[in-house]
Parts: C-alpha cells; structure tokens; sequence
C-alpha cells in the first residue's frame, strides 16, 4: 500500500509542474493558442495521482495485488510518463513552431499512441485482477 501512495504523491508533484511549466512557459514565450501542455497537468493528476490512491483504497478493501501486479503496473508506470512526454514535446513544438517533417509530426503522434495503448491494457489489467479478488471476496 505504501508504493500506491507514494506513487500517487509522485503523481501529485509531477501533475503540479505539468501545470506550472504550461502557464509559465506559454506565458514566456507570448502564445495564447490551444496546447496540449494542458493536459499534461489533468493526465498526471488523473491517472496518477486519482488512479493510485484508489488502487490504495481498494488494496486495502480486497487485497488484489499479487506477484503480477508489480509487472502490469511498470507498464502503467511506462504508459503515462510516455504519453506525458509526448504531450511536452507536441505541446512545445506547438509553442515554439519550429519546422517538423511529417514523419517527425507522425513520430510524436505514434509515440503518444504508443503510451495510451500501454495505458489501456494496464489499466484492464489491473481491473481483471480486482475483479477476481472482488470475486472470491463474495
């Protein structure tokens, strides 16, 4: 349990910098237009922090983690900073404007795609396993 609240406080922390880089840096350079280092700051604090303090509850209400539980939640782990990342680097180039070929425009896309997608299937991954604890908890 105690991993699930540090990694909510790491979250919290990272969601609050998201946050202060996007007001900060597109106050700095003038820009005025939609970013996506906006939703930097709702993603960490979304997925990280709301995810891991209710991982923390129900942890503490079923007992669901297992030997699995750790490898599926480096995924997780991997997914978001990935997808945070990607959303920096699009945000940024938006900001700044510099010239990208369409395969680099492309790359970001992809890679964001990528984080989502590990997102997604660990995130059903750690349902089934709370599922199959809620199960035999019947």
């Amino acid at each position: 349990m105690k991993r699930y609240m540090n990694a909510a406080l790491l979250y919290a922390v990272l969601a609050m910098a998201g946050g202060v880089f996007y007001r900060e840096f597109t106050k700095f350079n003038g820009f005025t237009a939609k970013t996506t280092l906006s939703v930097v700051h709702t993603h960490y604090f979304l997925l990280g922090m709301v995810f891991f303090l209710l991982l923390l509850l129900l942890e503490k209400s079923f007992s669901f983690t297992s030997a699995k539980t750790g490898q599926i939640l480096a995924v997780y782990h991997t997914g978001l900073n990935l997808t945070a990342v990607m959303f920096i680097v699009r945000g940024v180039t938006q900001v700044l404007a510099p010239a990208l070929s369409s395969g680099m425009n492309a790359a970001i896309s992809g890679i964001a795609g990528i984080g989502h997608i590990l997102l997604g299937v660990s995130m059903v991954l750690v349902l089934v396993q709370i599922r199959r604890s809620v199960s035999m908890a019947q």
